[in-house]
């Protein structure tokens, strides 16, 4: 009954358990999937008069419904920091019927999240899958696989361009097709660098392109040995975790009372 779990087996198992279609085993002793509506193996000819319930070379995958697959959806959603797809595709979700064609629907309006999803998705199956496959060795007395998280901001990263702007203290970012998505600028003054600018487009927040563009900027700063200022509108304090881990210590705070 004992098997190897590699790349191939992995992915395999991860295909059989979206197809809603297939009725789908392992064979331990083959490495492979079968679809136990078809007779896939050649040596076997009374392979449908097997009780699969009575043999161990064959184990069932794990399980996965569309009640997974929905709550999947959930989180994701959940987690994503731009709140803008996020309440689209919690309104998506929220529909009485359809939802997996809505929350396609909204996804396909934003490329890059749509990368962002299918790595989420892709990297919690795996995780579904390496817990089962733990569980077996488990039950034959051998230690655990490593299950470590990929790095899912850096892979989204790759598909955009970083390169300076017009001004010296000026770096833009943009998509693979040349879409702007965001920008970051800075002026000089004495020995320090204020920085009066950062944006990024509404629908690429929340996957790193603000912290990528302010490290770049930081960069800069550093080669020539700049102090560096920047003021942060109390819309955007979450963004201040990631200032105090670059060092930066506030200073101030700026209270203005607007007449009617």
């Amino acid at each position: 009954m004992r098997f190897e779990m590699d790349n191939t087996l992995l992915d395999d198992i991860l295909f059989s358990m979206e197809n809603q279609d297939g009725e789908y085993l392992l064979d331990t002793q083959q490495n492979q999937i079968i679809d136990i509506n078809f007779d896939d193996i050649e040596e076997e000819p009374d392979f449908n008069e097997i009780d699969f319930d009575k043999t161990d070379r064959y184990i069932s995958l794990p399980q996965w419904s569309s009640a997974d697959g929905y709550r999947l959806m959930e989180k994701f959603s959940s987690e994503l920091k731009n709140p803008i797809i996020r309440q689209e595709l919690s309104a998506a979700l929220n529909r009485n019927k359809g939802v997996f064609r809505a929350f396609k629907d909204v996804l396909e309006q934003y490329p890059e999240t749509v990368k962002h999803w299918y790595i989420f998705k892709e990297q919690k199956m795996k995780e579904e899958v390496i817990d089962w496959y733990n569980s077996l060795r488990e039950e034959w007395g051998l230690k655990p696989i490593g299950n470590e998280p990929e790095d899912t901001t850096s892979l989204i990263l790759e598909d955009f361009i970083f390169k300076n702007g017009d001004d010296e203290f000026s770096i833009i970012t943009e998509t693979a097709t040349g879409e702007p998505a965001g920008t970051i600028s800075a002026n000089m003054i004495d020995s320090v660098l204020f920085i009066n600018s950062l944006e990024i487009k509404n629908e690429y927040r929340g996957m790193g392109l603000g912290k990528t563009l302010l490290a770049k900027m930081l960069a800069k700063a550093d080669e020539q040995k700049l102090d560096v200022s920047i003021d942060l509108p109390a819309e955007s304090e979450f963004f201040s975790r990631s200032l105090l881990l670059e060092e930066f210590k506030p200073i101030m705070q700026r209270f203005i009372r607007n007449k009617k």
